[in-house]
């Protein structure tokens, strides 16, 4: 591996740990207080599944950056691509502000509805680049689905 890729492999997960860190700003501090008061669904996780389920995401969603991100910026596919995931990554850190920062999961269903649609026309636009890439995102996409239900129905349970 070039050193130059090497940067950008470091770069791409860097972005993406840094979305995770703002997150978690957002989050951390309302899952003992505000989220622990809330009623959930019976098919809520536990809270320590999010920690090791995020890290791992966000980290397929950076090795899936770097992919597409190899191929070089004078590429416009790529640009495009690259423009998206910057969108659905501050989406994602969206999510975190408006259902924990907020407290309103009203509002959290609104983004994650946003989000969602976001990672799908990632994972096209990454396809077009780089099969693999797309592929690495499915689990995101699927994880983002159950986590909308989710929501969805803790705004539900909770009026």
């Amino acid at each position: 591996m070039r050193q130059i890729d090497l940067i950008k492999l470091a770069a791409s997960l860097g972005a993406c740990y840094l979305a995770a860190v703002i997150g978690s700003f957002f989050t951390t501090p309302e899952i003992p207080t505000w989220y622990a008061t809330l009623v959930r669904p019976s098919f809520a996780p536990p809270d320590w599944v999010f920690g090791p389920v995020w890290t791992a995401l966000y980290t397929m969603m950076g090795i899936s950056a770097y992919l597409v991100w190899r191929e070089g910026l004078a590429d416009p596919k790529v640009k495009v691509a690259m423009a998206v995931f910057a969108f659905q990554l501050a989406a994602n850190v969206s999510w975190s502000a408006a259902f924990f920062g907020l407290r309103s999961p009203l509002a959290g269903l609104a983004v994650i509805v946003l989000l969602w649609a976001l990672i799908a026309l990632n994972i096209q636009k990454f396809r077009e680049v780089s099969r693999t890439a797309g592929l690495l995102l499915i689990p995101y996409i699927l994880w983002v689905t159950f986590a909308m239900v989710l929501n969805f129905s803790i705004w539900r349970l909770n009026p």
